[in-house]
């Protein structure tokens, strides 16, 4: 072989290799810009995704809601967040702190209530009664709320305490959010005499006191009270005094009314 061809073969194996350098650094290249295209496609994903959590933050666990705070007729006090029964004239105020979805707001009402009804009809008791979510707030879920706006509405029908009972008695499981279904709620009103109306339907279905019953569970936060039930007998915290009884209850009332 002579010089020259040497050469010229040696040119071309050089060609090729610079060639073939060429195009693996393209290649090298390309999948660089395809992992920094994918890390930014990814990022914005994940920025989203947050977008969107953060978005829906709240709307669910009984702590927010829209539109003007409307108090059921009758309430009373700071802002209208006490619905009463009994006379006004009454010597003794009962306040009762209670959520609808909470065991320990049932059976105190199991153990207390007809003795409650019973110095409430003669004039002897005047109960108020503040309705709050926080089993809406430890387990999720909007039953709290609901129920609490359901007994407003029976509020302004005039049917509060006999709707208040009928929700105690059919109380849910702790964990089950039934009293977040209107359905139940209107259901339930079937066991009160004229309380199922189309004015009473629509007040549970279009939510209008949502937002006094989440002004009555920020008024029971600010409170800084333990738990529900909260009861106080003339501004005295009475639930957790272990000697009450229901007849030691009646007791006090009673002497009262007399003094």
């Amino acid at each position: 072989m002579s010089e020259k061809n040497r050469d010229a073969r040696k040119r071309t194996a050089r060609e090729r290799l610079a060639a073939e350098r060429e195009k693996q650094k393209a290649a090298e290249k390309r999948r660089r810009t395809l992992i920094v295209g994918a890390s930014v496609v990814c990022v914005l994903a994940l920025a989203a995704v947050i977008g969107v959590v953060a978005a829906n933050a709240g709307k669910d666990d009984g702590g927010e809601a829209a539109g003007p705070v409307v108090a059921p007729s009758g309430a009373l006090g700071k802002d209208g967040l006490a619905i009463p029964v009994g006379k006004e004239s009454a010597a003794s105020t009962l306040t009762v702190w209670e959520d609808f979805r909470c065991p320990a707001c049932k059976s105190f009402e199991t153990a207390y209530g007809p003795t409650i009804r019973e110095l409430t009809d003669a004039g002897q008791l005047r109960a108020e009664y503040h309705l709050v979510t926080l089993i809406d707030g430890n387990m999720g879920g909007t039953g709290s709320r609901a129920s609490a706006n359901a007994a407003a509405c029976a509020q302004d029908a005039g049917k509060f305490a006999a709707y208040h009972d009928v929700l105690f008695a059919n109380q849910p499981p702790e964990p089950d959010d039934a009293f977040a279904d209107e359905t139940k709620l209107i259901e339930l009103a079937g066991q009160v005499d004229g309380l199922d109306t189309p004015a009473f339907r629509s007040c549970v279905e279009d939510g209008t006191h949502n937002s006094w019953v989440v002004k009555s569970n920020e008024a029971f936060q600010e409170g800084d009270f333990s738990g529900t039930p909260t009861v106080l007998l003339d501004g005295k915290n009475i639930y957790q005094d272990q000697s009450m009884t229901p007849a030691k209850l009646k007791q006090l009332v009673q002497e009262a009314d007399k003094g």
